[in-house]
Parts: C-alpha cells; structure tokens; sequence
C-alpha cells in the first residue's frame, strides 16, 4: 500500500466483462495509497469509448488494467487501438491464459505487463507501478512457465536475436527504455517491445531481474 507523499495517484480503468471482478479490483486498488480507480468497462469497446470521453474532460487513466477475453472487441485489439490513439496510457493485461503465444500477442500489441487474474494482490499493484514508469512486468506463474519450457541458461541466450543481445546489454548496463532507444537509434517504444520479448525469452518477470540474469552470462560492457 505504499505511496508517495505529494505525488498525483495513478489513475486506474478497470476493464473486464464480469462486474465482480471489477469490482473485486476496484476495491483492492481502492486500498492502494497512490492509485485511484477512475472508472470501469465492460469491454474494449466501452473502454475506448470512456478514454475518448475522459481524453476531452481531463480525465485520463494512466493505465488500463484489461482482461484480454470479452465480447465486442477483444483485449488484444483493444490493446492495439488504446496505444493507437492514447499512446500514453499504459496497459496492463489480465487474463486467464498462460500460453505464451497470448503472451507474445498482448506484449506485441503494446501491454506493458501481463497477470493472471489469480495472482497476488501485491503483484497487480507492482505491475501497475511498473507500467507508470515504461518498465515491463510478468506474472510469475507466466514467467515460471515459460522457464520451464528452456532447457537451460543455453537455450536462453540462443534464442535472443542480435538487437535483443545488445539490448540486453544495455540493461545489465542500467540504461533506461529512453537511453536504449537513443543508443541504438530506435524509438523508445521499440525498446520496451524488445524488454519485453527478451523477458519472455529468458524467463524473467522484471526487467531487475533480466538485468542480475545478464550480468551472471557476462553480458554486460562494464569492466
């Protein structure tokens, strides 16, 4: 429940086709000292329809926490249409589903953390906090997943491309999304986009931890 003191709260849109998971979540974030639910929506569809609202009252969310099954427009094109027009809101997804093929889509639409709807109450209000900051965040379970389908440190290391190895680096490195991005002359969203995959890859849940993973291969330009 920590905040910091004098700062504006994160701003929350809860979006999920069942009312009692929004509520449910609703009332955990509501415990939250620094993030303030500003509304719900029962799909991408209304979700898109409250941040066009909210964009012209002053009102906007700083993230979405969305569930990527509902009627209408699914999560991921929901994703994909919020970082479209309102590319600084921030989406969390939420869902069910460990495959990493939905991983790999939701992150590929632009989510900056992915959580399965049965995780900790703690680990939703982290990724929450993470997306604020460009960082990228996994679920646990997802990320233990996707560990045990490696079969070692090898494995991981083989399957990164060329870009994604010196992105790597730069993380051990301590380069934030925005530094990466002017190292390599890439956008900054490209950068978080190979974060993310690079998360996926290795089978980490924070980009911390993709950083320690990094430094024990020796990947990193330090002396």
């Amino acid at each position: 429940m920590s905040g910091q003191a004098g700062s504006e709260p994160i701003r929350v849109l809860v979006v999920d086709d069942h009312t009692v998971v929004r509520q449910g979540m609703r009332a955990f974030l509501s415990l939250q000292t620094d993030m303030e639910v500003v509304g719900e929506a029962g799909d991408a569809q209304a979700a898109l329809d409250f941040l066009a609202a909210a964009s012209v009252h002053g009102l906007m969310p700083n993230v979405v926490l969305m569930d990527l099954v509902m009627p209408r427009l699914d999560g991921v094109s929901g994703i994909q249409a919020i970082k479209k027009h309102y590319p600084g809101v921030e989406v969390v997804a939420m869902t069910s589903f460990s495959e990493t093929e939905r991983v790999r889509a939701a992150l590929a639409a632009g989510a900056s953390g992915y959580l399965l709807k049965d995780a900790e109450a703690d680990e939703v209000a982290t990724a929450i906090r993470a997306a604020t900051v460009g960082e990228t965040h996994l679920d646990t379970a997802v990320a233990r997943k996707i560990t045990r389908a490696l079969t070692g440190v090898s494995e991981g290391l083989s399957s990164l491309s060329q870009r994604e190895r010196e992105v790597l680096v730069l993380v051990a490195d301590g380069y934030s999304n925005r530094d990466i991005a002017d190292a390599l002359t890439i956008s900054e969203r490209t950068a978080r986009t190979h974060v993310s995959s690079i998360l996926l890859k290795i089978g980490v849940t924070s980009r911390t931890q993709a950083a320690l993973w990094a430094i024990r291969q020796g990947m990193t330009s330090a002396p």
